[in-house]
C-alpha cells in the first residue's frame, strides 16, 4: 500500500493471520471459497482483452498488490500468468513464499508498495487488488498509485464490499460476530466503497470501469456465484486509457 494510505494497524491485522492462510477452514475460510470465482472472473476478461479464449494468461504480467500469502497470487500463476505479489506484511510474504515454492509455482513476491515498483518504473499487464482497498486511509491516493504501474491500455481488477445496511448485516455483523466467519474487527463498515465512489475515484485516476459484477454465496457459503447483485461483495474491471 502506498504509505499515505497504509493503515499500521490493518497491516499487523493480517500479519498475525500469516500462519492460518492456508488452512481452507481457518479464519480466511470465506476468500478461499471465494477465490475460484474472482480469479476466474479477472482471467477471462484479461484473456479476452489480449485477444485470448478462456482463462489462458500465459506471459502476461500481473501484480497482485495486497496479495497476503498468496491465494490469488497462485490461482493466476496457475494460469500462466507472471505474478509478482506485493504486501507490507511481512509474515504473510514469507507464509506466501513458502506455500509456492512447495507447489512448484515461481512468483515474484516482494514487500513493498505500489510506488515502491513505480519509482523504479515498473509496469505490468495487469493489477489485481483483492478486498485491498476498504483497508486503506485514502483511496484516491491508492488507486493513484495503482494505475501509475499499469501500462497504457492495462487493467485493473478490483474486489470489495458495498457501504449498505445489507453489507453492515451480513459482512460485518453476520460474518464476524454471528457466524464468526472472520475474526472480529476484520471490517470496518465506514471503509467499505460504494460502486458510484469507486467509478468517480478510478476516472479521476485515469481508470475507466468497463465491467462489473456481484459475488454471492451458494450452498451454504461453501461456494460462490456472479450475480448482478451488488449490494454486499462485488468485483470490478477497469481499463487505464
Amino acid at each position: 500500500m502506498p504509505a499515505a494510505t497504509a493503515l499500521p494497524d490493518e497491516i499487523a491485522k493480517f500479519d498475525a493471520l500469516a500462519a492460518r492462510w492456508w488452512d481452507p477452514d481457518g479464519p480466511m475460510a470465506p476468500l478461499h471459497r471465494m477465490n475460484p470465482l474472482r480469479c476466474r472472473w479477472i482471467a477471462t476478461r484479461l484473456a479476452a482483452a489480449h485477444g485470448r479464449s478462456g482463462t489462458d494468461l500465459e506471459g502476461l504480467s500481473i501484480l497482485d498488490v495486497g496479495c497476503g500469502a498468496g491465494l490469488a497470487s497462485e490461482s493466476l500463476a496457475r494460469f500462466g500468468a507472471r505474478v509478482t505479489g506485493l504486501d507490507a506484511a511481512g509474515t504473510a510474504l514469507a507464509a506466501a513464499r513458502a506455500h509456492a515454492e512447495a507447489g512448484g509455482l515461481s512468483i515474484d513476491y516482494r514487500e513493498g508498495r505500489p510506488e515502491d515498483l513505480a519509482a523504479g518504473g515498473a509496469q505490468f499487464d495487469a493489477v489485481v487488488a483483492l478486498e485491498v482497498i476498504e483497508h486503506v486511509a485514502d483511496r484516491p491516493a491508492f488507486l493513484g498509485a495503482l494505475a501509475t504501474v499499469l501500462k497504457p491500455g492495462g487493467m485493473l481488477f478490483l474486489s470489495t464490499l458495498n457501504r449498505t445496511p445489507r453489507a453492515f448485516l451480513f459482512a460485518k455483523l453476520g460474518a464476524e460476530y454471528l457466524l464468526r466467519l472472520l475474526p472480529r474487527g476484520t471490517h470496518d463498515w465506514r471503509m467499505f466503497v460504494t460502486p458510484a465512489e469507486l467509478g468517480t475515484e478510478a476516472r479521476r485516476a485515469g481508470l475507466r470501469v468497463c465491467d462489473i459484477a456481484g459475488m454471492v454465496p451458494v450452498a451454504g457459503g461453501k461456494d460462490w456465484r456472479e450475480s448482478r447483485d451488488v449490494a454486499v461483495n462485488y468485483i470490478v474491471a477497469a481499463r487505464k486509457d
